[in-house]
């Protein structure tokens, strides 16, 4: 399976890919994974010019691609002002409107303070179910005071087990699954409710008593 990893940490070391990195490694502790990282600080002109020209250079349509054709995301952005960064934002403006579609996803990010920890909730989160996702019920948020401290690598490991568990039950729905399949499963199984349904009522009428009548029937009698 395909794991892209999104990292829109813009210093050298970046906090913001050490935590991509480390979500990663625990994803690929439970499920094998080949592995992609996207760091936007590369593309960051690429994506400037995709805006005024409308075309994207090799390099973003390469990242773009990986992203369409990915089993699951780990996108992790800075905070800058309450909420994720602009290159942050941008590279998912410049993604086809379908691209995340049904896709398994962990947002995370990291801050100076945990006064912005809920950036994951108020920002993150509705974004990416804008755009149609999956996201995984555990979002991971790392303070500085978090690195080396108790909570974080339990944070890290059970958001990564949603993580795997997502990517490994839509890819086992796909195996050896066509479209036609699928859509014959579905009109079999909307046949047995139906005939579940049949069965249920006896094949009796059913009566229909209006509501005035029902209300009257109730009404003390004078």
């Amino acid at each position: 399976m395909k794991l892209v990893v999104v990292s829109a940490g813009l210093s050298v070391p970046s906090s913001t890919r050490l935590l991509a990195d480390r979500l990663a490694a625990a994803v690929g502790r439970r499920t094998p994974v080949e592995v992609r990282v996207v760091e936007l600080r590369e593309l960051a002109v690429e994506i400037a010019h995709f805006f005024t020209n409308g075309f994207p250079g090799k390099a973003l349509a390469t990242a773009q691609e990986a992203v369409a054709g990915a089993d699951g995301l780990i996108v992790v952005t800075p905070v800058f002002s309450a909420s994720y960064s602009g290159l942050f934002k941008s590279f998912f403006d410049v993604l086809d409107k379908d691209a995340l579609a049904g896709k398994p996803v962990l947002v995370a990010a990291t801050g100076g303070s945990a006064r912005h920890s809920l950036v994951l909730e108020h920002a993150l989160r509705p974004l990416f179910a804008y755009l149609r996702a999956v996201v995984v019920p555990t979002a991971v948020y790392a303070a500085s005071e978090d690195w080396g401290a108790e909570g974080l690598e339990s944070r890290i490991e059970r958001a990564a087990g949603e993580l795997a568990g997502l990517m490994a039950g839509l890819s086992g729905t796909r195996v050896g699954t066509g479209t036609g399949a699928a859509v014959a499963g579905t009109a079999e199984k909307d046949r047995a409710a139906g005939a579940a349904g049949e069965t249920a009522r006896g094949g009796a009428d059913i009566e229909v008593v209006p509501f005035a009548e029902q209300l009257a029937a109730l009404s003390p009698r004078r």
